[in-house]
């Protein structure tokens, strides 16, 4: 049965006191009741924020991070007093949380490494980018990358959108055995590039992969989805509203009734928890300059998760 207002109210009470408390955990050491496993009660009943295993580890990350595509492409002067800062401020909340940018999203990965310092954030995300120059300019990029992050590690680096991506991950592999990444993997936004990825995933030690998926576009469920979960890769996931589209397939539609049945006040976490609720996707990173967005994106990672019917039910919603 849905939550009635009052119990609703106790559990975003109790959560914002788990948040905060737990903010300055470091990724993988979450509190004990921001880390619990799905379904277990937090303080005054309440489930916490849902989060997934990294594949082969035991480090959790929330199943809601935070993309910088196009949104984070900002002037670096004012950040403190701009929108750009509560979004990063919310995402603090959730320790461990994915942030995810690239060098080739404009000034995203300077203004990413300048919120940090502003609100000393570096150690409570899980700071993920990308390569995105050939393998003779990768080196420089990488550098590049460091200065603009303000940081000499980060915890994902990712070949992006496959640029020459053999050479790439071996420059990438060379990295991480010097501790520079923590973790490394590949992406691409676009279905037409799946068949590629599976005979990555195939043939090649990566710990990432990043796709597309979303209502709108489920072509990763067909191979790729489940030959990672076989292959026990991790899946963060881009483009979850196919850059407003799903919201324009429902304009001026009410949300279904049965919705709140999944703690969903809203069609973007009714179109989150779809993407977040298969069990081989890590996190899904929908960007935003948004607060008010912010706030909603995540309270996707909260409450109850739909069954493989409810996930049909779902999607018959665009059908």
């Amino acid at each position: 049965m849905p939550i009635d207002r009052r119990r609703f109210l106790a559990c975003s009470a109790a959560l914002a006191g788990t948040l905060t408390s737990a903010a300055r955990a470091q990724p993988g050491q979450a509190s004990a009741s921001a880390s619990a496993a799905p379904g277990t009660p937090a303080a005054g009943g309440c489930a916490g924020p849902l989060r997934r295993a990294i594949p082969g580890t035991r480090e959790t990350l929330p199943v809601i991070g935070l993309g910088t595509a196009d949104t984070f492409d900002a002037p670096t002067q004012g950040l403190q007093q701009s929108p750009l800062s509560e979004v990063m401020s919310l995402l603090l909340r959730m320790p461990g949380a994915v942030l995810d940018t690239a060098p080739s999203y404009g000034a995203a990965e300077a203004v990413t490494g300048e919120l940090l310092r502003l609100h000393n954030g570096r150690g409570q995300v899980f700071l993920a980018t990308k390569i995105s120059a050939s393998s003779s300019s990768a080196p420089a990029q990488w550098a590049r990358s460091q200065q603009e992050l303000g940081s000499d590690t980060v915890d994902l680096l990712q070949v992006h959108n496959l640029i020459d991506w053999e050479e790439n991950l071996r420059f990438l592999r060379r990295l991480q055995e010097q501790g520079k990444t923590r973790y490394i993997g590949v992406t691409h936004y676009r279905a037409d590039a799946h068949e590629r990825l599976e005979q990555i995933v195939r043939s090649e030690k990566i710990d990432f992969v990043q796709i597309n998926y979303s209502l709108g576009e489920r072509e990763a469920e067909r191979r790729l989805l489940p030959l990672c979960r076989q292959r026990g890769i991790g899946v963060l996931i881009n483009r979850p509203f196919q850059d407003g589209r799903l919201f324009r397939a429902v304009q001026g539609r009410q949300l279904p009734p049965w919705a709140a049945e999944l703690d969903c006040s809203s069609w973007g976490q009714l179109f989150l928890k779809f993407i977040v609720s298969h069990p081989a996707v890590t996190a899904a990173i929908p960007a935003t300059s948004n607060p008010r967005h912010m706030r909603d994106n995540l309270g996707a990672a909260l409450g109850r998760m739909p069954d493989a019917q409810q996930r049909e039910r779902i999607a018959a919603l665009l059908t």
